[in-house]
């Protein structure tokens, strides 16, 4: 099945018919479609299939004379979804990375090392908060004790739901031995700015970013007999911060975004008792992203105590500037004849696996620009250079 057969095949699942954006979150049942979806591309081809112990999916081609014991190289992305989302990012990457594959044993191509075919899990961080977890728990960059304890929008585990999905929770955490088996990882994606003008790019580094949780606590009350000066509402001083985040951001050359609030106990004719706000983090080095924090963190402190309220921030997840492994990047610059090279400002589960291995990324061009909603796009034509482009490094590296 070709590329334009196995998109066609995805591009339903999950997807809202009135938006038309998608909601696949982990082990929901449109991220369970898409990942029967994989198993069957997969086992059609005559892959060795696995699951790790926190439920990451990976696919071995271990082509005719090739040394099952060398390290392999793996390529892929994820299937999960932000609420609302495009359809490209993640998906373009599995999609592309079983295309690239067929393109090589089209061409009778034996590599000499295995290649495998990845799809991470719970990259977005949608269902549990945290991004990348799938990799983080891999590499051992989150602590699985505390991977155990995330919770969803409905306040079930990670542990509760890896469990009913076939996952041993105690298992969680850094797996040598699957790590031992990767020599490189290079993941496709489409490009999620308009950086890009030429069909296909190569990623220099990823910029730091991270993500932090703004606990309001005030005193819920009735909305219509409750005195102004009486209240302790946790809305005022959680409106100050949304506003702190955009002057903190322009003030120190980086990105603050507040996507994400629930309010407690959210009625229209009562005063909330808590307001639960999540910061989205980003710059262009690290000092600007924490000074920035910073000031939101102590504007929104004094807003609290001004409205007597109390505050709690805490970090979830943060990942320093990767610079993606530089002979790798220089590599694929080259067996690629040359490609524009650009940095990104999202993150990826190959800047998690960069602590650990080396890790390259292509990107595909988009044309609007735009990513994590409705109209994030990539066109065919350059779809297809980025298989091309995919199965042309696959082979360099792999030794076909």
């Amino acid at each position: 099945m070709g590329f334009e057969e196995m998109w066609a095949a995805l591009l339903p699942v999950g997807r809202d018919p009135a938006g038309g954006g998608y909601r696949r979150f982990t082990w929901t049942p449109p991220e369970l479609e898409c990942r029967a979806w994989f198993l069957d591309e997969a086992r059609v081809r005559g892959f060795d299939v696995e699951r790790d112990r926190n439920g990451n999916l990976v696919a071995w081609w271990y082509p005719d004379g090739a040394d099952r014991s060398a390290e392999g190289v793996l390529t892929g992305s994820h299937l999960d979804s932000v609420p609302g989302g495009g359809a490209y990012d993640g998906p373009l990457g599995v999609v592309s990375a079983f295309a690239a594959i067929d393109l090589l044993r089209e061409r009778g191509v034996r590599p000499s090392r295995p290649i495998g075919v990845g799809a991470f899990a719970e990259e977005e961080g949608a269902r549990f908060g945290v991004a990348c977890l799938g990799s983080r728990l891999l590499t051992g960059t989150i602590d699985p004790g505390r991977a155990r304890r995330l919770t969803d929008a409905d306040g079930r585990t990670f542990a509760d739901v890896a469990a009913e999905n076939g996952l041993d929770p105690d298992a969680i955490g850094p797996d040598e031995e699957i790590l031992g088996r990767i020599g490189c990882y290079v993941e496709l994606h489409v490009e999620q700015g308009r950086a890009l003008t030429e069909p296909v790019g190569v990623a220099s580094s990823i910029v730091p970013h991270g993500r932090w949780r703004f606990d309001f606590a005030g005193e819920g009350n009735h909305a219509g007999t409750t005195r102004i000066t009486d209240r302790h509402d946790p809305m005022l001083p959680f409106a100050i911060m949304v506003i702190a985040a955009r002057q903190a951001a322009e003030r120190h050359g980086a990105l603050a975004t507040v996507g994400k609030v629930r309010v407690t106990p959210g009625g229209v004719n009562a005063i909330p008792s808590h307001v639960a706000a999540w910061l989205d983090g980003r710059g262009p080095v690290d000092d600007a992203v924490r000074r920035t924090v910073a000031d939101i963190s102590e504007d929104a402190r004094v807003a609290a105590g001004a409205h007597g309220v109390t505050l709690d921030v805490a970090e979830e997840s943060y990942t320093e500037v990767v610079g993606l492994d530089l002979d790798l990047r220089d590599r694929v610059v080259k067996a690629l004849g040359g490609a524009p090279v650009l940095p990104t400002g999202a993150g990826h589960d190959a800047g998690i696996l960069a602590s650990r291995l080396p890790t390259a990324m292509l990107f595909v061009r988009n044309p609007t620009g735009v990513s994590h909603a409705p109209s994030e796009h990539a066109e065919l034509d350059d779809c297809l250079a980025g298989v091309e482009a995919l199965a042309t490094v696959l082979k360099d590296l792999a030794g076909g």
